[in-house]
């Protein structure tokens, strides 16, 4: 018997830092598994999968997220009455944050969106154990202020092949960044926070594989000086091979701030 298809779009956030990444994997919590998981117990007798728009590495975080849930069974009848039901029963780093119905055409994956990364950080002084799950510290003195102009070179259209990990020859180096820069964090706050911390703010449709921490690490090498203004101009360029980026920073750090759809 034919059974009918019903979608929803489902936004998320998560805290990452005792998650191995979003793709489900045997014998270690992810967030995909544990979503999955949590639909088998409130809806034990619906055939259903999902599929998420962004795979996350591990003790990566996520402010928003989203997945798309397939349902092959009944549709659901009261959506914030599955809301409810469905963050009782999700693990407390987990939270839905809303569910809409959308059509077959839909799809996570393809659709046009814009993804805005965060990474928080901290230089100096080696910050409060509690910081560890949200921010990066780096105990050291970083000039700042080349960072923010380092920063700054990564907006626009670029290559980005020193700025990934295992790349084939299919993937898409050229990518515009929309948004790139170093600020005062007053974004996030805590009372055990260092009095001090930064955000790297990085904006696009889309990221290679390890791009943002790479792009992250290339940073703090500038702030060491072991990497110039002009090296980061030079690596940006469609034939610079010798400039290959291996610094990848903490994933802690890192924050999937936003997702937008068009």
């Amino acid at each position: 018997m034919f059974r009918k298809r019903f979608y929803y779009f489902i936004k998320i956030q998560y805290l990452g830092y005792r998650l191995h990444g979003w793709q489900k994997q045997p014998d270690v919590k992810t967030v995909e598994g544990l979503i999955t998981k949590t639909l088998g117990w409130v809806m034990p007798e619906a055939k259903c999968k999902i599929l998420g728009t962004s795979r996350t590495d591990a003790m990566v975080s996520a402010e928003e997220s989203a997945f798309e849930l397939f349902l092959d069974h009944e549709p659901l009848e009261d959506l914030d009455e599955f809301l409810s039901l469905f963050n009782k029963n999700l693990p407390q780093d987990i939270r839905a944050l809303s569910i809409e119905e959308v059509d077959k055409n839909f799809n996570i994956i393809q659709h046009s969106k814009t993804k805005e990364y965060a990474y928080l950080f901290s230089i100096g002084e080696k910050f409060h154990p509690f910081c560890a799950p949200f921010m990066a510290n780096f105990q050291e003195d970083l000039d700042i202020q080349k960072m923010q102009q380092a920063a700054k070179l990564f907006q626009g259209t670029h290559n980005f092949r020193n700025y990934c990990v295992r790349v084939s020859e299919k993937s898409t180096f050229e990518r515009e960044m929309l948004r790139s820069e170093i600020v005062e964090n007053h974004m996030y706050t805590a009372n055990f926070f260092p009095e001090r911390s930064y955000i790297f703010h990085i904006h696009a449709a889309g990221f290679l594989r390890h791009q943002v921490r790479l792009m992250m690490g290339a940073l703090v090498l500038v702030g060491r000086g072991e990497l110039t203004l002009d090296d980061i101009k030079e690596s940006l360029l469609p034939d610079s091979t010798h400039l290959q980026m291996d610094f990848i920073a903490p994933a802690s750090g890192l924050i999937l701030n936003k997702i937008e759809f068009d």
